[in-house]
């Protein structure tokens, strides 16, 4: 398997992993029974599992654009194993940045992955 598809493997895992946080601080907060069904007044979760779901959804967002770009590059044989790292290791510290509470880093973190995508969009033209 090549680099840029070890990255998109790598993006994957990481998109899977992001809702663990979320959902663990759920069950402590409600105890697993609650959480696993629908309570009519659950307790607001911390902020920090806010920022750990948000990060997820954004993940969910990026990832499809991530994943056809390296796939078109895979196909048409283009070499996009920089995007795809600098995609890859930006969205895990924007995952952690996030998570933390960072607010400038998250920003720029998320602007690296966002170039990641470009220079792939842009050595597969």
């Amino acid at each position: 398997m090549d680099t840029q598809l070890t990255y998109l493997a790598w993006s994957a895992l990481l998109c899977i992993v992001l809702w663990f946080p979320y959902v663990l601080e759920r069950i402590q907060a409600q105890g697993l029974v609650d959480s696993l069904g629908y309570p009519d007044n659950p307790p607001e979760a911390a902020k920090w599992a806010q920022r750990a779901h948000r990060a997820h959804l954004n993940m969910v967002e990026n990832l499809p654009a991530f994943a056809a770009l390296v796939l078109i590059a895979h196909v048409t044989d283009v070499d996009a194993a920089t995007g795809a790292a600098l995609f890859f290791y930006a969205r895990l510290a924007h995952a952690i940045v996030y998570i933390l509470g960072i607010p400038y880093l998250r920003t720029l973190t998320f602007f690296v992955s966002w170039i990641g995508i470009l220079i792939i969009f842009f050595q597969v033209l």
